[in-house]
C-alpha cells in the first residue's frame, strides 16, 4: 500500500521548494518518516543551497511537522544556506512563534518573497 503524498517538492535554482499538500497536523510516525526520507535525499542529491517550506494548505501543524522543517533547515544551515517559510496562517504564525522558530528562517507572506530571502546572501 502506497503512502499519501502530504508534499510537493521541486527545484528553482539552487534552492528546494517544498509545498504541503493538505492537512500537515496529520503527519504522523511512518507518513513522517517516508515523507521526510524523500525531501532530504532531493536535498542531498541535488546541489541545493535553500529552501523554502510554504504552508499555505495546512492552516494547522504539529511536532512531526517541526521536525521535518528542522531535518530540512539542518541540511541547508550544513551548506551555508537559508530557510525560508511562507504561506503561514494565524495559528502557523503563533506555533513557530511559541517554538521560537520565527527567530531561526525568514517567515515571509508568499513564495515569491521566500525565494528571494532565500536568494538574499
Amino acid at each position: 500500500m502506497s503512502m499519501p503524498k502530504m508534499f510537493d517538492a521541486r527545484i528553482e535554482g539552487d534552492t528546494l521548494v517544498v509545498e504541503s499538500l493538505g492537512n500537515a497536523g496529520s503527519l504522523v510516525g511512518e507518513e513522517m518518516a517516508y515523507e521526510l526520507t524523500g525531501l532530504l535525499d532531493q536535498f542531498e542529491k541535488s546541489d541545493l543551497h535553500g529552501a523554502v517550506i510554504d504552508l499555505r494548505n495546512s492552516p494547522y501543524f504539529g511536532t512531526s511537522m517541526l521536525q521535518v522543517m528542522t531535518a530540512l533547515w539542518k541540511r541547508v544551515r550544513a551548506r551555508g544556506g537559508t530557510m525560508a517559510v511562507c504561506g503561514l496562517s494565524d495559528t502557523g504564525l503563533e506555533i513557530l512563534q511559541v517554538t521560537r522558530f520565527d527567530t531561526l528562517w525568514p517567515i515571509c507572506s508568499s513564495q515569491e518573497e521566500a525565494l528571494k530571502a532565500v536568494a538574499e546572501p
